[in-house]
């Protein structure tokens, strides 16, 4: 007698299996602010200096972060947005997709697949670096942090 192996059935995680890279990714975020939050970048000593401002007094695109990560923990998002605007998009472009990442896993649906076209890349890449630019020119001191 000849035996057939029957295909056995996937096993679907639960829902707190689901959850729990989403909970520890929050959870590491969480702590991140919350030390940015409690320990503020605007004293000096706490944190290092961007390389490159200290090497050749031009802002990177990345200059002011922590002070807008502070902001936003302490809930001034006019002192945020000033401090590194890019971020602060960059903070609630990744709160969308991490709670659209939490309903999808929370529903058993199929995994969050980011896979923005290159035109969008190129385009957020010449935007930074466009914000890099004129927050190193004259008029651009408007967008330092």
């Amino acid at each position: 007698m000849h035996s057939v192996n029957a295909p056995t059935p996937q096993a679907t995680p639960g829902r707190a299996a689901r959850l729990a890279v989403p909970a520890g990714l929050l959870a590491a975020v969480a702590g991140a602010f919350a030390y940015v939050g409690a320990v503020d970048p605007n004293e000096p000593g706490h944190y290092p200096a961007c390389p490159l401002l200290r090497l050749t007094g031009l802002y990177c695109p990345g200059c002011g972060g922590l002070r807008s990560a502070h902001a936003v923990v302490h809930g001034d998002l006019p002192a945020a947005l000033q401090a590194n605007a890019p971020a602060v998009l960059g903070y609630a472009v990744c709160a969308v997709l991490w709670t659209v990442w939490v309903v999808r896993a929370a529903r058993g649906g199929p995994p969050l697949r980011i896979d923005p076209p290159p035109v969008l890349l190129w385009s957020l890449g010449a935007l930074l670096l466009v914000f890099t630019v004129v927050r190193n020119l004259p008029f651009g001191g408007w967008l330092h942090p």
